[in-house]
């Protein structure tokens, strides 16, 4: 099932870096004007202006990305969060969503300004996932964006996740499947997930779970080689004799 997990982690990247609700407004632009060392001039013992413009906010992580000094971008991003609304912290760091060591830390100052915001606190848990944070702490997260909005998805995506136990997983996503029903990576993830069971416990019942999963996905199927996989998969697993 190695083409399921590489489907499946590419589609994660990009899925949890774009949950906008649908309407959700335009957040501001620019606040006020702080002080906050550059890489450079950090190390030359200087300070340069260092307004809060997104151009900006852009500069601090193309520092981090050529010098990798990780205490410096989180020193620059408490600075930086203690005077910045949380509104327009998420507006800044939009564009770097798939930088995890960058949406972490602020999303940190996001969620704590803002306790009850699901997309924020889904952002803050993808970030830790992607950055080896346990299953504790994430699915706790997971499970207060649920609460706070049921209709999440990437909240119940963490959620199932998460969970440790691989039966109590398959339930998860079954779960997460049914309440979402277009949702194919839930579906492809039930699919894996099953078929994994299937040969660790010799377990027939979620043999049958993930050969039916993975039928109602290629009926929807549309790319040829999405096809040809599925196709695959599904002769492999209908010759198992458990």
């Amino acid at each position: 099932m190695l083409w399921l997990l590489a489907w499946l982690l590419d589609r994660l990247k990009t899925r949890f870096a774009n949950l906008a609700p649908p309407g959700t407004q335009p957040l501001l632009a620019a606040g006020p004007v702080l002080t906050l060392p550059s890489a450079t001039d950090h190390y030359n013992g200087m300070q340069k202006p260092y307004s809060n413009f997104p151009e900006d906010f852009s500069a601090m992580v193309r520092d981090y990305q050529s010098d990798s000094n990780l205490a410096l971008l989180l020193d620059r991003i408490a600075r930086l969060a203690a005077d910045t609304p949380a509104t327009v912290l998420a507006d800044y760091v939009e564009p770097f969503l798939a930088v995890p060591e960058v949406a972490g830390p602020v999303y940190e100052y996001i969620v704590a300004a803002k306790p009850n915001d699901a997309r924020a606190l889904v952002i803050l848990a993808n970030s830790y996932w992607l950055t080896g944070r346990g299953p504790d702490v994430v699915g706790n997260l997971a499970s207060r964006a649920i609460a706070a909005d049921p209709s999440n998805r990437g909240a119940w995506h963490l959620w199932a996740l998460t969970e440790s136990d691989p039966r109590a997983r398959v339930a998860r996503w079954k779960q997460v499947s049914e309440r979402f029903p277009e949702d194919d990576l839930a579906r492809v993830n039930l699919a894996d997930n099953a078929a994994s069971l299937a040969g660790a416990e010799h377990d027939a019942q979620a043999l049958d779970l993930a050969i039916t999963t993975y039928r109602s996905l290629l009926a929807s199927a549309t790319q040829p080689a999405q096809r040809s996989a599925l196709e695959k998969a599904i002769s492999t697993l209908s010759k198992w004799r458990l």
